[in-house]
């Protein structure tokens, strides 16, 4: 007897045991990791880059940090206005911005909340930096060369523009800012934009939504209905949409739909009207042209499920004795539920982003939340506002799924 342990000890085997699920894991993590890595790189990180510029408001604290820091340590009188030494502070970050070239910057943040601050920021820039000599006080010399130096918007402005961090853009996006006292008001009148985009990119999505649910499910229980042969080839037409480029689909629409267009042909030979329909660049034009392309969305998850129902549940239902649209709708219906709601969820969150199908096939009030996002992008260079918007569709999303697995009970394996 050599004095080694028994192989079939509890304590060995649990030990080996326990080895090989530690190596099990492993392998499972290491195929994994390439998607979780491109998942951390082209997904979470932008979203987390956006969230954070939504509140990131340091513009302006960057071109003129002396006067943020002098502001927030010496405040303002009971007029609203600081004293001397903020003022004094001002000319210096007036003067140093103008010779760094970032005046700019800060003048187009302070233009955001103050009326031509934009002018108000460069011509008083360029006048200190003009100066021969420092004048006695420079709080006077400021409001005297323009008085909106000495209005309390002004300065609150520049206090809620100090950063690092601000509710700035969160507010504009749906409408709303800070007054002079610090207290959230709604935007003027004749400024309201967001609510009413936001409203409108809804609307229009609920309305692709629904007439894809509309076109969509009979064409999914159809699908699944027929036999495999025959429903593999219509399912082909379904897919058939994804091998054309999107851009390519869209401009189809603007000739199909044009007043000389095969539709509005095909209502003139038919005398439903005496004279060509506009059909293209309205709200018509962006829900016939977005249905046509979100369409394949509803119809596959609302198909991969109809096609696990067993038919013998609908059959033993008409057996016992219910009619046909009782059986349909008290056994069929409720296990097609989640493929059919999670299509229309799929239908309904791209819907809420699309960009280029708007813009070519639809008019001016068909703007949608997007192409505001991409204005704001790649037109202003205001990242702030566009984040802020693209949080509010985040946000969005995120409430719709919490109401989707509140109904439905999340997503169910083979549902998609």
């Amino acid at each position: 007897m050599n004095g080694a342990p028994p192989q079939d000890d509890p304590r060995i085997i649990a030990r080996r045991l326990a080895r090989t699920l530690r190596r099990r894991r492993l392998g499972a993590f290491l195929l994994v990791a390439p998607l979780l890595a491109f998942t951390l790189v082209v997904f979470v990180t932008p979203i987390a880059d956006m969230l954070r510029r939504s509140v990131a408001d340091d513009e302006l604290a960057r071109a003129w940090p002396r006067v943020a820091a002098a502001l927030k340590e010496h405040g303002t009188d009971e007029s609203g206005v600081p004293g001397e030494a903020v003022f004094a502070a001002l000319a210096e970050d007036l003067r140093t911005s103008w010779e760094n070239r970032t005046t700019a910057a800060a003048a187009r943040r302070l233009n955001y909340e103050v009326p031509n601050g934009r002018s108000l920021a460069m011509n008083t820039a360029r006048w200190v930096e003009g100066l021969d000599e420092a004048p006695e006080s420079w709080r006077a010399a400021l409001i005297a060369r323009d008085p909106a130096w000495g209005e309390k918007a002004t300065w609150s402005a520049i206090h809620h523009a100090s950063g690092p961090i601000s509710d700035y853009f969160l507010l504009a996006s749906i409408d709303r800012r800070r007054d002079v006292d610090g207290t959230i008001v709604q935007v003027p009148e004749a400024e309201r934009l967001y609510v009413q985009v936001y409203l409108r990119t809804f609307g229009i999505a609920l309305s692709v939504t629904l007439l894809c649910l509309a076109l969509g499910f009979p064409a999914a229980y159809l699908l699944a209905s027929l036999p495999s042969r025959i429903g593999n080839v219509m399912l082909i037409l379904v897919l058939l949409p994804f091998w054309t480029p999107l851009l390519v689909r869209t401009g189809a629409w603007v000739v199909v739909l044009q007043e000389n267009g095969f539709v509005n042909q095909a209502i003139l030979w038919l005398g439903l009207s005496d004279t060509p329909l506009r059909l293209i660049y309205n709200r018509t034009g962006v829900l016939i042209a977005m249905t046509h392309v979100l369409l394949p969305f509803m119809i596959l998850p609302a198909y991969s499920v109809m096609r696990s129902i067993p038919p013998d549940y609908m059959r033993a239902a008409k057996s016992l004795g219910a009619p046909p649209t009782t059986a349909f709708l008290r056994v069929y219906l409720p296990q097609a539920l989640p493929g059919i709601a999670a299509g229309a969820l799929l239908v309904f969150i791209i819907a809420l982003g699309y960009y280029i199908t708007p813009a070519l096939v639809g008019g001016a009030s068909d703007r949608m939340i997007s192409s505001f996002i991409a204005l704001y992008t790649t037109g202003t260079a205001n990242w702030g506002l566009a984040a802020a918007l693209g949080s509010g569709l985040l946000v969005a999303t995120l409430l719709l799924y919490l109401v989707y697995a509140r109904l439905v009970g999340g997503v169910r394996a083979g549902a998609i």
